[in-house]
């Protein structure tokens, strides 16, 4: 905690002091983010960071693996619809940013067999990895777990979440309008690249080249 403590000090002295004025209007103001950014919890992937955004530019849902379930609505409690929603239908954002990164430990952990009794929410959140698995798999073959193949993973679990995104209705509604504009990302954290999924090519291309 002395270690947080000193960091925060710092952060009031310099950052702060720096972008008082920005950071007060945001406050005074209220948040007008420009994207909605679904990334993974993993702490090697910070989204302001990698993209070098500042405070109020991005409303980030992070969660195991930044997968997005299917939308239900008679489901108790939803942490990430309910960003989804309060996102794309009260803070209006125009863009949306699904991203995956290598070495991702839920899409490696789909190849595991998760037995512990007390990883039974871990097991049950990477059902929503499942497609991605099994694509990956009839598009390389199975003769065990390889870089390739993980690093496929990766990449279609992506577009899986895409598929999932769409099914939320107003989600949907705004695509369709070219209102709302949905992007696939795949964050290199061995090198800080991001690759996006173009459409048009059916295929994953250097974000720095647009």
């Amino acid at each position: 905690m002395k270690e947080y403590a000193k960091g925060n000090r710092e952060f009031q002295k310099v950052y702060f002091k720096n972008h008082e004025h920005e950071l007060i209007e945001l406050a005074r103001k209220g948040q007008s983010p420009k994207a909605l950014f679904i990334g993974c919890s993993d702490s090697r992937v910070i989204p302001d960071l990698i993209i070098q955004t500042k405070p109020g530019d991005l409303f980030v849902l992070r969660n195991a693996g930044n997968f997005v379930p299917p939308y239900k609505p008679d489901e108790d409690y939803h942490a990430t619809a309910s960003g989804i929603e309060y996102a794309v239908s009260v803070l209006g954002v125009e863009e949306v940013i699904i991203c995956g990164h290598t070495h991702c430990g839920a899409c490696r952990a789909l190849y595991d067999e998760i037995e512990d009794p007390s990883l039974i929410h871990v097991k049950k959140w990477l059902s929503l990895g499942k497609d991605a698995k099994r694509n990956a798999i009839n598009t390389l073959g199975y003769s065990g777990v390889t870089e390739e193949l993980l690093r496929l993973t990766e990449r279609l679990s992506v577009l899986s979440q895409i598929e999932n995104l769409l099914t939320y209705p107003y989600v949907k509604k705004l695509v369709d309008k070219q209102k709302l504009h949905i992007h696939g990302w795949h964050y290199d954290i061995e090198d800080g690249s991001i690759n996006y999924y173009d459409a048009q090519s059916g295929e994953f291309k250097v974000l720095a080249e647009l």
